[in-house]
């Protein structure tokens, strides 16, 4: 039997009232989740990426290394222009937060969570309209599902460690870099309790 390699720990930023304070700018949003999905850039490199100045990209850029999100990248900083990459690979909110009563930081977490939302969905929006440039293989991998379960907050929290864990296993099987069709991933997911709609007349 063929052992599977280990793979490595991933580092996650674990969130408090002050770092949140810190993240929760659409801009500073949109720069991490770049630096972590398609690595180290320069400012003008991301600027030119998002359609922003290079000043604008370069001062919310060191917004992000003040509150520990990101850092120099010192295999790549040796022009002129200064790399950045991502410190972590993930980030987690704790439920201390969503229960935090202070008006900044319930602020903070609604643009935190809107704006999560907001980059999901265009995710699967650019994916629908460029599904026709992948091939036959992709589209039949790809999946869009959702399902409606009756849980008990106690299932629905086993549910979510399980898929987690399903997720993480398939770190181990990266396929090797220049794999032909190999490509990123993204998998979403959310549970969330629903209440019935109301009758309409």
């Amino acid at each position: 039997m063929t052992e599977q390699p280990i793979p490595p720990t991933r580092k996650i930023h674990h969130l408090n009232a002050r770092s949140l304070r810190g993240l929760a700018h659409p801009l500073r949003m949109r720069l991490l989740w770049s630096l972590r999905l398609d690595g180290p850039a320069t400012a003008s490199q991301l600027a030119e990426r998002m359609g922003e100045s290079s000043g604008a990209t370069s001062y919310h850029l060191r917004q992000l290394g003040e509150y520990g999100f990101v850092e120099d990248d010192p295999e790549r900083g040796k022009g002129r222009e200064r790399w950045w990459r991502s410190v972590h690979q993930g980030t987690y909110t704790g439920e201390d937060l969503f229960r935090d009563q202070n008006p900044e930081v319930r602020g903070a977490l609604n643009t935190l969570l809107h704006e999560y939302a907001t980059q999901r969905a265009q995710e699967v929006s650019t994916w629908i309209a460029t599904r026709h440039e992948w091939s036959q293989e992709w589209g039949e991998a790809a999946d869009t599902s959702d399902f409606t379960l009756e849980l008990t907050p106690a299932l629905a929290s086993d549910l979510s460690r399980k898929v987690h864990d399903l997720m993480e296993s398939y770190r181990a099987l990266a396929p090797e870099e220049g794999t032909p069709d190999a490509a990123k991933v993204r998998v979403h997911s959310h549970i969330f309790p629903t209440r019935p709609m109301a009758d309409s007349d």
